[in-house]
């Protein structure tokens, strides 16, 4: 299989072509507070699609989106309950994804659902990806059901030859997926227990 290009990440010229690649529909993986994550545009179904193939994962699986600013919600998600508001003021940048409705014109093959996984990582290469691209479809760096990966080796060992270049951060800090909470209900609804943890009837 053909190596793909790995790239220092905390390299502004790295950041640089991951965008330009971003934008021209390919895929980048890339470290973050959690594990690696493999992202690609999140307002290209075609590009979306991608991430489905590499991960050889069904495509009824719910694909999160992550941001590199509070801000960039606005494209994301339309009436986003104040609760669900609080609770990213809260853990924001870290590992927190909550559900949230998915605003019209977002690609429905993200979710199964009107909803949306989104969530702003505490890692600055990811960050400083977010912030030059703008929201990204994200899934771990892996093949699905296959172990999470929190260094460039171990991506390599699972997906060489199937994205398009890897920013090579070292060992994520985290090793463990993001605590999921939905928020589109009345009370929080825990979807996924990880780093943070969240009570039930927390806001």
């Amino acid at each position: 299989m053909t190596r793909p290009l790995v790239l220092p990440s905390n390299e502004p010229s790295s950041i640089q072509q991951a965008v330009a690649i971003i934008k021209s529909g390919g895929t980048v993986v890339f470290p973050t507070d959690t594990v690696y994550g493999l992202g690609t545009d999140a307002f290209s179904e075609a590009a979306i699609h991608k991430l489905f193939e590499i991960k050889e994962r069904q495509s009824n699986q719910a694909i999160a989106v992550l941001i590199g600013d509070p801000d960039q919600l606005d494209l994301l998600t339309e009436n986003m309950p104040p609760s669900a508001m609080a609770l990213a003021r809260q853990h924001w940048p870290g590992a927190l994804t909550v559900i949230v409705p998915r605003k019209a014109g977002v690609p429905e093959i993200l979710s199964p659902t009107p909803t949306l996984g989104v969530r702003m990582p505490d890692h600055p290469a990811a960050l400083a990806l977010l912030r030059a691209t703008g929201p990204l479809a994200v899934t771990s760096a892996n093949l699905s059901g296959g172990a999470n990966t929190t260094t460039a080796g171990q991506v390599l060992a699972q997906l060489v030859g199937r994205f398009d270049l890897l920013l090579d951060g070292g060992t994520t800090p985290g090793g463990v997926p993001s605590t999921v909470v939905d928020m589109t209900g009345p009370q929080p609804k825990v979807l996924r227990q990880g780093p943070i943890e969240i009570k039930t009837g927390d806001s």
